[in-house]
């Protein structure tokens, strides 16, 4: 009872735990919204601007500014899914990626995208999908695949995201961040949750000793009940005086 009372505590403080970032970065990017709202501002010129340097600070404030309130909104619920999941199922490595994400994609957007401000966490939201995806794939373990069949399921609309269909979405952003989420999940492949191997491959098959001496004591009374000779009667010790045939004692 008290290892079971553990567990639970244990898992409780880990589920609390996941929800820290994703709530902590999702309440930043609304007050800043709600900011630039309540005061009519416009903080646009905070995105990437691709290789010029004041698209630099851009490289930490874009995935934190949002044209409006739709796309804020389009993007509330998969980050809060996704980095979730990454903090729940990838605790060891998801301070790793989350940063990793955020820088690589932000770099990738000011080195290569076209001209003009980038703005949004969507290359962050592809960036997250992208490795709870590929990295449950290929550790082939099958809690990680089914993370990313759900990915699949919720979120694999966003696959159109990709290609340069609507003019005013950064698809680049959409591509770069995927591309960084796949990278992320080839470099830690072998770190975080692993496929556990099969336990009957290390171990060696072994009988218990109390088996085993109670096997070798039935055999020692069978070997020495074969050689216990029979009851002779009076007609069998006769016999045997006559042809002297000894007898085992």
């Amino acid at each position: 009872m008290e290892q079971t009372s553990d567990q639970s505590k244990l898992e409780r403080l880990r589920l609390k735990h996941s929800l820290i970032v994703p709530v902590s970065f999702l309440i930043l990017i609304w007050l800043i919204k709600i900011f630039e709202w309540f005061f009519d501002f416009n903080l646009h010129q905070l995105g990437i601007f691709p290789l010029e340097a004041k698209g630099l600070p851009g490289l930490i404030t874009a995935p934190l500014i949002h044209s409006d309130f739709n796309h804020l909104m389009a993007n509330t619920v998969p980050l809060f899914v996704l980095l979730w999941s990454i903090f729940y199922f990838y605790r060891p490595l998801a301070y790793r990626i989350f940063f990793l994400s955020y820088i690589i994609t932000n770099l990738w957007i000011w080195v290569s995208a076209r001209e003009g401000w980038h703005i949004g966490a969507s290359g962050l939201v592809y960036a997250f999908a992208a490795f709870l995806f590929f990295s449950g794939i290929i550790r082939n373990y099958f809690r990680l695949i089914a993370i990313s069949l759900i990915v699949v399921f919720l979120y694999g609309g966003m696959f159109w995201g990709i290609f340069p269909i609507l003019r005013d979405v950064s698809w680049e952003g959409h591509l770069l961040g995927s591309f960084s989420g796949i990278l992320l999940a080839i470099i830690y492949r072998k770190e975080g949750p692993q496929r556990p191997s099969p336990q009957w491959e290390d171990q060696e098959d072994e009988i218990p000793e109390e088996i085993w001496n109670a096997e070798n004591l039935k055999k020692k009374r069978e070997e020495k009940s074969d050689h216990t000779p029979y009851p002779l009667n009076e007609n069998n010790k006769t016999h045997q005086d006559n042809t002297n045939t000894p007898t085992t004692s």
